[in-house]
């Protein structure tokens, strides 16, 4: 059985193959080309040879209805939507009502804590930065959400007249000495939302520590890459956290596909 896992975000759609039990065959496409020149974008690199397509979907309505329709027509396969609910894969979410917890989130949660089976954040760090805690029991604890860098730097390019951010630096790495310290307005604004990011993850970590948790930090997300050297504890890079929780979900939900193995 090989089922084709896609993340549908707000930035880009990411995919992978489940078979036998590992993900396979991943690729991105970002959302601004779907945009653009309409699903064909997408349709030139999915695998056709899957048995079953389940998503993860945060992109709206209607692009789940057209992807929905592209899929039948693209593989001759059905397609499932994860939905975020109150439990679920060794998983008890915090929110009273999980219809407003994005699904994304809670496959990442899921995926995560079925790796480690121990306290963790998560950090997706995508469009907006989510931050989530869950104990060692696998309850969450609750999380946070800011805007991710691009937002960031956009916010200060939109809202001031004299600020002007190039999008190479809201690409650069983060810096860890007096680099962050810059020397241009461009690379001013790269380094403050940086750090606003690397500091919310800080500050999380040290709160779940007072607090007798000892997590571990799991990152994932386009923009997971510019933290990984900069946070205060050795981070765990996951960029395909999203399809572990579905592959998780999918497993509870219909055993015939089989569930994903932990060799990481």
């Amino acid at each position: 059985m090989r089922t084709l896992l896609i993340d549908a975000g707000n930035t880009r759609l990411k995919w992978g193959v489940l078979d036998d039990g590992n993900i396979v065959e991943t690729g991105d496409v970002p959302q601004v080309d779907i945009r653009d020149t309409g699903l064909a974008a997408l349709m030139r690199n999915l695998p056709r040879d899957v048995d079953y397509a389940f998503v993860s979907n945060v992109a709206g309505q209607r692009f789940a209805t057209r992807l929905t329709g592209v899929l039948s027509a693209h593989a001759g396969c059905d397609t499932g939507f994860a939905r975020t609910s109150n439990a679920a894969c060794g998983v008890t979410n915090a929110y009273p009502d999980p219809r407003q917890m994005g699904v994304d989130r809670w496959a990442a949660m899921i995926g995560a804590w079925n790796e480690f089976h121990s306290a963790v954040l998560v950090v997706d760090a995508g469009t907006a930065v989510t931050l989530d805690a869950l104990d060692s029991k696998g309850r969450h604890l609750g999380g946070q959400i800011v805007p991710g860098f691009a937002l960031m730097a956009g916010s200060l390019n939109r809202e001031t007249s004299d600020i002007e951010v190039s999008d190479s630096a809201t690409e650069q790495a983060l810096s860890r000495d007096l680099g962050i310290f810059a020397d241009s307005t461009a690379d001013c604004v790269s380094e403050g939302a940086a750090n606003a990011v690397a500091g919310a993850i800080e500050r999380a970590i040290s709160v779940l520590r007072s607090s007798a948790y000892d997590p571990t930090l799991v990152l994932t997300g386009g923009d997971a890459s510019r933290i990984l050297q900069a946070v205060n504890i050795t981070p765990h890079h996951r960029p395909e956290l999203v399809l572990a929780g579905l592959a998780e979900l999918l497993a509870e939900e219909r055993p015939d596909h089989g569930s994903l193995s932990q060799a990481q």
